[in-house]
């Protein structure tokens, strides 16, 4: 009996399949092109301009993250078309904290079988992502990982780079007490804390991505796979119109952790509980899995995507700005001084 041949296809990649994407990825990818774009998707490498910014002193600033266990509620939905803009968001949320304005953006997908339809879905959210943020699509990876991913499953991780002018970059040394924290609202879990999520509300929980769960208007499929709120454009108007004078990303760690990353070692953040509103899905998390207050403020946002620093006299143009703007922002605390660190205290009526 002759054995059959052995081929890659055979072996779980589809070489014809992914060569036949990249003309559709191109497509998808070129209406995020900028004018500084040269060459992008299709190279061995993309090729960027850095002329014609107008800096005198520019820097790069480079950021990389990935969507995290979210990819699983993804993939019990069937549903990929919204995690692209949370791989963008990820990474562009952390490089806009240094004033950068975002300029490309490159994404890896891991995958044990390439599906066409998938793929697709996946590089439009990157593409609908990076359009949000003001950043090209340039290029990415797709690996065919048979073996290393169980059935359906990938992962997805960006790459962001951003420029600003050195003197525009956010000194910690600026920061004095007295100054303002505002609170710009999330929309959800954005994409951290979801090995937690699953657990409590799926796997202990019992709840249906399909159901409506208690105190949600929507599905908990639909609410659990709300795309991470990009911040670029509100930031960079923050910092230019209203003097900004630093901006800390509300990811993994939730304020306790994050916060304290653009203060000085001389001063420390007290933040208001109650003075602005939490989304209903943390406090589901919260009674269906019996998880404590200080592990809720250790892993989620709680309904917090960003906290900017102003000083006072500055605090009410921007938040009549961001009002018409339609972005939710509150007054959650202020600075003191004391050792590097927030406290979160109880009670007060949101601003």
């Amino acid at each position: 009996m002759v054995a059959s041949q052995s081929t890659y296809k055979r072996a779980g990649v589809d070489i014809d399949l992914k060569e036949s994407l990249v003309p559709l990825f191109k497509r998808i990818a070129g209406r995020t092109n900028g004018a500084h774009v040269i060459s992008g998707v299709g190279g061995f490498g993309a090729l960027i301009g850095l002329d014609g910014h107008g800096m005198r002193d520019p820097v790069l600033v480079a950021g990389t993250d990935g969507v995290g266990t979210k990819l699983k509620i993804a993939v019990m939905m069937r549903r990929h078309d919204t995690v692209g803009i949370d791989c963008v968001a990820m990474c562009v949320n952390d490089i806009i904290c240094s004033a950068a304005r975002p300029l490309f953006f490159l994404d890896y997908i891991g995958i044990g079988r390439l599906e066409r339809k998938t793929a697709l879905a996946i590089v439009k959210g990157i593409a609908d992502g990076c359009a949000q943020a003001g950043a090209a699509l340039v290029g990415g990876e797709t690996a065919q990982l048979p073996g290393l991913y169980g059935e359906g499953e990938y992962d997805l991780v960006g790459f962001a780079v951003g420029i600003v002018e050195r003197e525009q970059i956010p000194d910690p040394q600026s920061l004095r007490a007295g100054d303002v924290l505002v609170g710009l609202a999330s929309n959800g879990l954005h994409s951290n804390g979801y090995s937690l999520a699953r657990k409590v509300l799926i796997e202990d929980g019992g709840l249906r991505l399909s159901r409506r769960a208690p105190g949600l208007k929507s599905t908990l499929g639909e609410e659990l796979l709300k795309p991470t709120r990009i911040y670029a454009k509100t930031a960079l108007e923050l910092f230019r119109r209203f003097r900004m004078k630093a901006l800390a990303n509300i990811t993994g760690g939730g304020i306790v952790e994050n916060l304290p990353r653009v203060l000085p070692p001389s001063l420390g953040a007290r933040v208001r509980r109650g003075s602005w509103p939490v989304p209903p899905i943390f406090d589901l998390i919260a009674r269906l899995g019996n998880v404590s207050q200080a592990e809720m403020d250790r892993t989620f946002n709680n309904g917090l995507g960003m906290i900017g620093i102003f000083a006072p006299g500055d605090v009410e143009a921007a938040l009549d700005h961001l009002h018409r703007s339609r972005q939710p922002a509150y007054i959650v605390g202020e600075l003191r001084p004391g050792i590097r660190g927030v406290s979160i205290d109880a009670g007060a009526a949101r601003s």
